[in-house]
């Protein structure tokens, strides 16, 4: 019974990793990388579909994305949808390969991502604080219906918090990782 709640807690905080990670990703950095592009929906056909879905995304160099349609028809859309973006990036096209250059970032703009960044990293600690709330709030409903006696309900919160911390520093050195990715010139 604490077992599965403990278990529970660490799948949903993990996910709440993953999906930091993923938001992190796509910001912007000085460095090229597929992930900035791969959640642009281009219309395919009439229909909304991820970049990732239509074309294979590539970086040619540090600085320079190249993206190579998996139909010719789809460069225009492509190139619209990365304009209409807000990423503030201009493709160029040479036949079927589109290539989008990196453009330097300023240090206020670098600044402004940081506290972005720092804002992400923010939400995914109130959730997995959140989450842990919950495990907790299921040990104690468990003692309340003297399912569990009470040693087992503070080594169960012992656990939670435990798992909590090791989620939360994971979340900080994702933070750290990041804002040194964006402060590097």
């Amino acid at each position: 019974m604490i077992n599965d709640i403990v278990n529970d807690a660490e799948k949903r905080m993990q996910k709440i990793v993953e999906a930091l990670r993923e938001t992190l990703g796509r910001m912007r950095t000085g460095r090229a990388s597929p992930g900035l592009l791969e959640h642009l929906m281009v219309s395919y056909y009439g229909t909304d579909t991820p970049l990732s879905q239509v074309a294979t995304i590539n970086v040619s160099d540090s600085r320079t994305l190249s993206i190579t349609p998996w139909e010719g028809d789809m460069v225009g859309p492509i190139e619209k949808a990365i304009m209409t973006s807000d990423l503030g990036l201009n493709p160029a096209t040479s036949g079927k390969n589109i290539r989008v250059p990196l453009p330097a970032l300023t240090e206020e703009r670098r600044k402004e991502f940081v506290k972005l960044v720092r804002d992400e990293a923010e939400k995914g600690r109130v959730s997995i604080r959140n989450i842990r709330r919950d495990a907790n709030g299921d040990l104690k409903g468990f003692l309340k219906e003297k399912e569990i006696s009470e040693d087992d309900e503070r080594r169960g919160q012992d656990r939670v918090q435990k798992l909590t911390d090791t989620f939360v520093a994971k979340v900080d050195a994702l933070l750290k990782e990041k804002e040194e990715d964006l402060m590097q010139v």
